[in-house]
């Protein structure tokens, strides 16, 4: 059975740091590339990273390049989301998703599996 699993969300002041994990089971990691999105209320689902083995490799959107690292572990079967940084308009629900590859700007195509998702809230 295929899951992802979220987990590392909670409250952090703005200029915080908070790292998401997303565990994955039921396939290897390096067989797909893993996205992440955020949806904050009353907006749009909102690609921001994305990591495969195929080109680009690792990719972000515009609002977080420079703040958040996407990275894998594969002892563990789990991709990270190192987030620093933080501001208010982060504030979201944060989910990772498994799809066919990534694009340069940090979305991720033909989505299949998605994870439970992890809420973080920064304060100002």
């Amino acid at each position: 059975e295929v899951q992802l699993v979220n987990s590392g969300g909670g409250l952090v002041q703005a200029g915080g740091s908070l790292t998401l994990s997303c565990a994955v089971f039921g396939f290897n990691i390096d067989s797909w590339a893993i996205g992440w999105f955020r949806q904050a209320p009353g907006k749009d689902r909102e690609p921001i990273s994305c990591i495969s083995r195929s080109e680009p490799g690792r990719s972000y959107a515009d609002s977080v390049a420079g703040r958040f690292t996407v990275s894998s572990d594969n002892a563990t079967n789990t991709v990270y989301l190192q987030m620093s940084g933080l501001k208010p308009e982060d504030t979201a629900n944060y989910h990772c998703a498994a799809g066919d590859a990534c694009t340069y700007h940090g979305n991720t195509y033909r989505l299949r599996y998605w994870g439970q998702g992890t809420q973080v809230t920064v304060s100002s």
